[in-house]
């Protein structure tokens, strides 16, 4: 096995697993535990397949997509923010809900192809000088338009977070919205922002594996990637830096089924690693807790103002 090229494969394959992390880390750091990222994928990644394929307009594909995870998002956060339903059930609901919409509206494209617009569009690029490092080079920078999006969205969530008075405010949100309420920072905003952009990066990280990773329509294709997103989460401690290490690990998981060939290894065994390796590592951090890799204290409490 080529170890520069299955790297390679393993950043593709954790692209859409990264993109769902970030939206989820987002979305918990106002306090707000989303169970529904597979169902927000799920709709992300039909809309923006059904879009790419009917107007072979990859722009609008991706803005399609977006939209759908968010307005997923937006259902989750009227009902727990305004209506403070239990988060957990509407997560669930959430994602059912995404599992049969992807089904409805994807029957008729079934086993379609996108155009070859499409596919000329997400098709590698190589940057200039960086992409001529040896080893990294190829690995990191001669990759597809979605993946170095993804970089940039990675830095982008890590300097909301950690550099600005908005990240500081929602982080207020996340561990004691009633004294972030207290100092007028508007908390519903907040978690309706959060949520929102969360469940837009989780449509976008479905679109991936539509558009670019299969790129032709099949049945639950997201196959419990939203799941192994929400318990990366804790893997990366609430850090959008870590999470791209263990989105390209659990990545690298993934594929290690179709790279390595062997008869002494049930194919159906190397299948089932990134869900046996999510439950061994949920298992070792619960174990290992600390301050540094907690949640936020809020999380999953519904907030009334009217009870601080």
């Amino acid at each position: 096995m080529n170890l520069e090229l299955f790297l390679h494969a393993a950043v593709v394959a954790g692209t859409p697993l990264l993109l769902a992390t970030l939206g989820e880390i987002l979305c918990e750091k106002a306090g707000n535990l989303n169970l529904g990222v597979e169902g927000m994928m799920l709709l992300g990644a039909v809309m923006g397949f059904v879009t790419g394929y009917s107007t072979r307009n990859p722009a609008l594909a991706l803005a399609a997509a977006m939209l759908a995870g968010a307005l997923g998002g937006l259902v989750y956060a009227v009902l727990t923010v305004s209506l403070r339903s239990n988060q957990v059930v509407t997560g669930l609901t959430l994602t059912i809900f995404g599992t049969g919409i992807s089904s409805l509206l994807g029957q008729k494209v079934v086993g379609q192809s996108l155009s070859e617009s499409i596919k000329v569009f997400f098709s590698p690029i190589k940057v200039p000088m960086l992409g001529d490092i040896p080893f990294i080079g190829h690995i990191i920078f001669n990759q597809d338009v979605f993946v170095y999006l993804s970089y940039i969205i990675t830095a982008a969530v890590g300097i909301y977070l950690y550099k600005t008075n908005m990240g500081l405010n929602l982080k207020a949100v996340g561990e004691n919205p009633a004294a972030a309420d207290a100092v007028s920072i508007n908390v519903s905003l907040y978690k309706y922002i959060n949520i929102l952009l969360g469940g837009a990066l989780a449509g976008l990280g479905g679109a991936y594996l539509s558009l670019v990773h299969v790129p032709t329509w099949q049945e639950n294709i997201t196959a419990g990637r939203g799941w192994i997103a929400v318990a990366l989460v804790i893997f990366a401690a609430w850090n959008p830096y870590k999470a791209v290490l263990g989105a390209y690990l659990f990545g690298g998981l993934d594929i290690i089924g179709f790279r390595i060939k062997t008869s002494f290894v049930s194919p159906y065994f190397l299948g089932m690693l990134p869900y046996l390796v999510t439950i061994i590592i949920l298992i070792f951090i619960s174990v290992k807790k600390s301050k540094k890799n907690s949640p936020p204290e809020s999380l999953g409490l519904p907030y009334f103002r009217e009870e601080r």
